[in-house]
């Protein structure tokens, strides 16, 4: 999901003066037939969103995306899209072919959402707003797709290259993209030459990706009691010396790097010295070098308070464990690339201002591998994501699907 504000960006406008010539956005929007594409997307909107809400209302926790998945295949067979397929991790593909086989584009949207497997996921509809966990991030995502795959079918477009679709896995949280890595990976790997990724709400995209370490830092004792055993090393007390020196950490604020101790945990009474103290741990840029030196910065402050607690007590030894639980690589495609050009361009032939911001998404693993990857939000507005409130505007979303085909069309040229 994209989390950080939102950058106004001057762009732009290499113009897309290639083999194709002039703006690519003003020469699609000349088109007929992408003109008729983009009526069917607006006319499709009220059942594109009964579509939204009824995927919504199926759970996709983290790590338990099959039934998820399971009705997006059935949607993709539905649709007429070719060998629709689950993959080894979970990602639901189907293709739709093009003239020839080049330029490969991938269009994706993640199955997964933040909320537990036990979460109520009924969506309630309040005038144009829709609430329920998820109904944004990124259902908003997964009804774009259904809604492109439509248009274009119903409008006869014909794309240079292929499209594959895809509902992935793993986006969200300790999900680690492993959806995505798995597509560039192993399903995929070696022939995508673009990737859009639709993710959240509103007519944002991003094409700078913010990378991140997690870790779970655990450190662990004999225990005791704590009057008889006073004196012992303390699992507790050692992490409480790890969080005060990571507090104390100074990074830069351009290139914005950050660092946060979201959970702590341990012990298992007032009166009793803990055998384990754990906390997990997210540190993220979207700058390599600035990235990699708060992660050393982390791995020496943790080690630093397990010599300090032993050092401190004579009775026991502290011991400490730091487990990743995560990696996001980061990286960037260029704002010159053809890519971000041609995304701008059929932005502003909508009449979409441009807006680019930084993100962690999907698109952050094909940012890494050099291969030109935007992630564009759905449409419409949303509020509270990743919050049981969460809520989203309908209010002219087939803003969102009409861009995404557009955008769709000139990148798979």
């Amino acid at each position: 999901m994209k989390i950080t504000p939102t950058l106004a960006l001057s762009l732009l406008a290499p113009a897309f003066a290639s083999a194709q010539g002039g703006d690519v956005g003003a020469l699609l929007m000349a088109d007929k037939t992408i003109v008729a594409a983009l009526e069917r997307a607006k006319a499709n909107e009220p059942e594109i969103i009964a579509e939204q809400i009824r995927v919504c209302e199926i759970p996709a926790p983290p790590f338990g995306e099959e039934k998820r998945g399971l009705e997006f295949k059935s949607i993709f067979t539905k649709l007429g899209l070719q060998n629709v397929r689950i993959d080894a991790v979970g990602n639901v593909l189907g293709e739709r072919p093009g003239k020839g086989p080049k330029p490969h584009l991938v269009i994706a949207a993640h199955l997964d959402t933040v909320f537990p497997a036990e979460t109520n996921v009924k969506v309630t509809k309040e005038g144009a707003w829709l609430k329920g966990p998820g109904i944004g991030d990124d259902c908003r995502g997964l009804a774009v797709l259904i809604g492109v795959v439509r248009a274009m079918n119903e409008a006869k477009v014909v794309t240079e290259g292929p499209i594959t679709f895809v509902g992935n896995v793993g986006e969200e949280g300790l999900g680690d993209l492993r959806g995505a890595k798995a597509l560039f990976n192993d399903t995929l790997k070696g022939r995508i030459d673009r990737f859009v990724s639709v993710d959240g709400t509103g007519l944002g995209m991003t094409h700078v990706g913010v990378g991140s370490f997690r870790y779970r830092l655990a450190y662990k004792g004999p225990g005791g009691h704590s009057y008889g055993a006073f004196g012992r090393v303390n699992p507790i007390h050692a992490l409480g010396r790890a969080i005060a020196e990571i507090s104390d950490f100074q990074v830069a604020k351009e290139p914005k790097t950050t660092f946060n101790v979201g959970r702590i945990g341990g012990g298992t009474s007032v009166n009793s010295i803990p055998f384990e103290a754990w906390a997990e741990v997210d540190m993220r840029s979207h700058d390599k070098a600035s990235l990699d030196a708060v992660h050393a910065k982390f791995l020496a402050a943790a080690d630093a308070a397990a010599a300090a607690e032993n050092k401190r007590w004579t009775d026991g030894t502290i011991t400490v464990e730091k487990k990743s639980v995560g990696i996001r690589p980061p990286g960037a495609t260029p704002a010159t690339d053809y890519a971000v050009t041609a995304a701008a361009s059929v932005t502003k032939a909508l009449g979409i201002p441009i807006e680019w911001s930084t993100g962690s998404t999907d698109s952050n693993v094909p940012m890494s591998l050099g291969i030109p990857a935007i992630t564009i939000d759905g449409g419409g507005e949303g509020k509270d994501a990743h919050a049981l409130t969460e809520r989203f505007d309908t209010t002219d979303s087939w803003k969102g699907t009409q861009r995404a085909i557009l955008i769709a069309v000139a990148l798979s040229r």
